[in-house]
């Protein structure tokens, strides 16, 4: 490794400007020394080596991981949270090595099949008669990357909006797969993926298609991935996230209604008028039955424990029932025109499956009912029921480090005050599991500033908050000639912040998340220096404004989440039980990995700098604020204005920033 990251080594050779980090060369030795460490014996107990590395922005971790990755031999999944990021892997870092290395690296980038355009969905639908004069336009622009795509990535469609109505009907969806009996099964990109992937030595994945993989595998099939000998995941603080969705079980209006189209509209296309007669009526009718069971539930919109409805229902397992049984009886119908065609059996298997999961989710049993929790969702158009387990440690033992001989979790942020035992714990990791914390090699402390209100700031709780919230932001962006990204932990906060200061003397421009897509915003705010962004959830990670456009960042307050969520409850109900303490065990480290993300986003680049401002004089206030101020960035902390506005009048570094 030092071969590759030394001063004079390969990397520096390829990569203009680079310069050597200890904590780059230390990681990639890590990991292959991980990789090279010989299996265990046949007859031993196979259980995953594991490594957890907080690689902090700078490490240059992405590189860290794939040359030892790429060098070991040996099959590997490399899974991101995140598209872009493999986007970035595959058409960055990937060219980079091969050039490092002198030889291809046999590495493939692979999706979730919605990804990908289904040739046989896409010759029905395009023969349909009833296009509109817009769609005859998108029509013929896919025409034209048809004959020139090898891939079939929807990626490769910068024209198609993020929300578009026209891609879920012609992309490669599991549930409508024809399998070996379509006639587009040569020429279909997914079956193309799944021959390449077979020749690959390095898999990139997303969290999602690596766990769904996973999932079904323990059923018995697997969808792309063939078999592999150790992962890597990137950007692993998402993993607990993401595995509980595969864990558990869904069910939801929309899935029912999807069912009835597809059924109606393969019976038109399969079915004499007199099959079709029977069938349509009868799948049309569950899509009432279907409204009928979702007004058992109350309307206002967000996520809720079932055992509330359930609890108000006297009628409950029989309403349950007669959805299901309806559902019972589609299957049997549209299994029975089986010998029209496959298809015919794979729009059965997903009524029967609706059925199974409406009542294991529906219905549950008091054995085991401390493990999982049930919960439903209301959004605008539709109803969600899930099952979800209340710990995932014991279904990754069951399924990933069982299986696999390596496992490499990274992410700029794994650790709480310094101390992984969170994500351990969360994850079913030993305390004996290794792990390395790279800090950032930037220089926070000649280049950055904390700003935290002095004492006497109102409390989030205090009714005077908001307002004195609202006009300490308006300050700071004046002082920062505005050039800032405001973070929310709500949207009610974002709208109420934008409302003030589009009303007052601020004469940057505002942007506010909602108002236009997140490329859109993202494009602005680069673009025009002085701007302001406003903005939530999901633009505390992943953005990434090196440069003067974003020198502050401000917060505007701890990111506690509120414990109304079922899934939060039963996990905090969990950790009571068992004689934990869920606000320090559970609550405090969650917080402060999202802190430590939105804090992330200021430092982009060695060159960079500026103020982190946090509105939050819990920091100081409360005994818990020293873990939080522990997870900081070491850099200088001021309690005024005047000396936020020193550092900006003197720039920073010894460059003057």
């Amino acid at each position: 490794m030092k071969r590759i990251f030394a001063a004079q080594g390969l990397l520096a050779h390829h990569l203009p400007g680079f310069g050597p980090r200890s904590g780059q060369l230390r990681m990639a030795q890590g990991v292959e020394q991980l990789l090279s460490t010989e299996e265990r014996p046949e007859g031993e107990e196979q259980r995953a080596r594991v490594l957890v590395v907080e690689a902090e922005t700078g490490i240059g971790k992405t590189l860290a991981y794939l040359i030892p990755a790429l060098l070991s031999g040996q099959r590997l999944v490399v899974s991101t949270a995140t598209i872009n990021l493999q986007d970035q892997i595959l058409n960055k870092e990937i060219p980079l090595i091969e050039s490092i290395l002198g030889k291809p690296a046999a590495a493939l980038c692979v999706k979730g099949r919605q990804n990908y355009l289904c040739l046989y969905r896409w010759q029905q639908y395009r023969s349909s008669p009833q296009l509109s004069l817009v769609e005859d336009r998108d029509i013929e622009e896919i025409s034209q990357w048809l004959d020139r795509t090898r891939t079939g990535d929807r990626a490769e469609l910068s024209w198609m909006a993020e929300g578009s109505l026209l891609w879920p009907r012609i992309s490669a969806q599991s549930s409508q797969c024809l399998g070996s009996e379509c006639p587009e099964a040569g020429p279909c990109f997914v079956n193309q993926l799944r021959k390449q992937a077979g020749a690959a030595r390095l898999l990139i994945v997303n969290h999602h298609l690596f766990f769904s993989d996973l999932a079904l595998r323990q059923g018995g099939f697997a969808e792309i991935l063939p078999r592999y000998q150790g992962v890597i995941f990137d950007e692993a603080h998402h993993l607990e996230g993401v595995a509980t969705q595969f864990f558990g079980k869904t069910f939801s209006q929309y899935q029912l209604l999807d069912l009835i189209t597809d059924s109606e509209r393969q019976a038109v296309a399969d079915l004499p008028v007199k099959a079709q007669d029977t069938l349509v009526p009868f799948a049309r009718g569950l899509a009432p039955r279907m409204e009928r069971f979702a007004a058992l539930f109350p309307v206002q919109r967000g996520r809720y424990p079932l055992a509330e409805v359930i609890a108000g229902n006297d009628s409950w397992s029989a309403e349950v029932e007669g959805l299901a049984a309806g559902l019972d009886q589609l299957a049997r119908q549209l299994t029975g025109h089986a010998t029209a065609g496959e298809v015919w059996n794979i729009l059965g298997g997903r009524a029967v499956e609706l059925a199974f999961n409406l009542r294991h989710i529906c219905l549950p049993r008091e054995e085991g009912s401390g493990q999982f929790v049930h919960w439903y969702e209301r959004r605008e158009r539709t109803l969600n029921l899930s099952v979800t387990p209340v710990q995932i440690a014991a279904e990754l033992e069951r399924t990933l480090y069982s299986s696999v001989q390596s496992c490499v979790m990274t992410s700029a942020t794994l650790s709480a005050g310094g101390d992984f035992s969170y994500f351990k714990e969360r994850l079913g990791l030993t305390e004996a599991t290794e792990t390395l914390r790279l800090p950032s090699p930037f220089d926070y402390a000649g280049r950055t500033l904390v700003y935290v209100p002095e004492s006497g700031f109102p409390e989030p709780a205090d009714p005077a908050y908001n307002d004195m919230m609202c006009r300490r932001v308006l300050e700071l962006l004046e002082i920062s000639q505005g050039r800032a990204l405001v973070l929310f932990t709500s949207f009610k906060a974002m709208e109420m912040t934008a409302a003030f200061l589009e009303t007052s003397s601020l004469s940057h421009p505002i942007l506010v998340q909602g108002r236009a897509s997140r490329q859109a915003l993202l494009e602005r705010f680069r673009k025009t220096t002085a701007s302001v962004l406003l903005a939530v959830a999901s633009f505390w990670e992943g953005v990434d404004v090196p440069g003067d456009s974003l020198s502050c960042v401000i917060i505007d307050k701890l990111p506690f989440e509120v414990p109304s969520d079922p899934v939060l409850q039963a996990r905090i109900q969990a950790i009571s039980e068992a004689g934990g303490k869920p606000f320090f065990d559970f609550q405090v480290p969650r917080a402060i990995l999202t802190l430590r993300q939105g804090v992330g986003r200021l430092m982009r680049a060695s060159t960079d700098g500026g103020v982190i401002a946090i509105m939050d004089v819990r920091l100081f206030s409360k005994g818990y604020g020293r873990t939080f101020r522990a997870s900081l960035p070491p850099a200088p902390v001021a309690r005024t204005l005047s000396e936020v506005r020193d550092f900006f009048s003197r720039g920073w570094g010894a460059d003057g920033g």
